[in-house]
């Protein structure tokens, strides 16, 4: 249990440094990793309940670039797909055959983001883009914790000033994250042995966070993106091979 809880804190740091710098990224580390000894319903919980917590302290930093308007777009349809994701969660996440499902959704999400162009803003964006998008990123993240991706698209699409798309991006994860454990919470899936896990990833969330930050300004994008792939990647290809 001792270096479980160590791993769980090593992986936190890593991908809340990755959160912080680059704005997602925390779920695909994670998720990538936690599944190796646990369930996919625990990974999906723990990570989320963390997720909440990375973004939440961003957010705390960020707060005077959050613009409801184009918030509230993309959160409806958002929450709508994590009601989807939580029955299916509930119903199928102790199966370790959907560890290799995630295992595969990984590394075709590595290839969609290695290969796809950068979004540009546009000011006359489709209605149905942040509808579907919000979807899709509600009801992924709410099985795999790794919908981040969508709403990164999103918020490229509607700001050029990084700073509103870094928040405004945390608000989301914020809110669609906390429904989630609402409704896990309600239904009574959280384990007592889920929240050792928890606590010792919320020390690691907030130093990699904390971090993470500090090289916002600084680091370049690219290097963010890559490290966070390879790593992605690695664990993909052991989630299929070994669970």
């Amino acid at each position: 249990m001792g270096l479980e809880l160590l791993f769980v804190f090593v992986i936190v740091v890593i991908g809340g440094f990755i959160q912080g710098a680059s704005g997602f990224g925390f779920g695909l580390v994670a998720m990538g990793f936690l599944p190796l000894f646990l369930t996919l319903k625990e990974s999906t919980l723990i990570v989320i309940a963390l997720l909440f917590v990375a973004s939440l302290s961003i957010v705390r930093k960020m707060y005077q670039y959050i613009e409801l308007k184009g918030l509230l777009l993309i959160i409806l349809p958002a929450m709508a797909g994590r009601v989807f994701s939580f029955f299916i969660l509930t119903a199928y996440g102790d199966m370790d055959v959907l560890k290799q499902v995630l295992g595969f959704f990984l590394i075709g999400m590595v290839i969609y983001l290695l290969l796809k162009k950068k979004a540009s803003p546009s000011a006359e964006m489709k209605l149905v883009t942040p509808l579907v998008l919000g979807f899709l990123g509600g009801f992924i993240g709410g099985i795999f914790a790794v919908g981040g991706p969508f709403f990164v698209f999103y918020f490229l699409m509607l700001y050029q000033d990084k700073y509103k798309y870094n928040a405004n991006l945390q608000v989301t994860v914020v809110i669609t994250s906390l429904f989630t454990l609402l409704l896990h919470g309600l239904n009574g899936d959280f384990d007592v042995s889920l929240f050792g896990y928890i606590l010792a990833g919320i020390l690691g969330v907030f130093l990699g966070t904390a971090l993470g930050l500090k090289w916002f300004e600084n680091l370049p994008a690219a290097f963010i993106k890559n490290l966070a792939m390879i790593m992605v990647l690695l664990a993909a290809i052991n989630l299929i091979l070994f669970s």
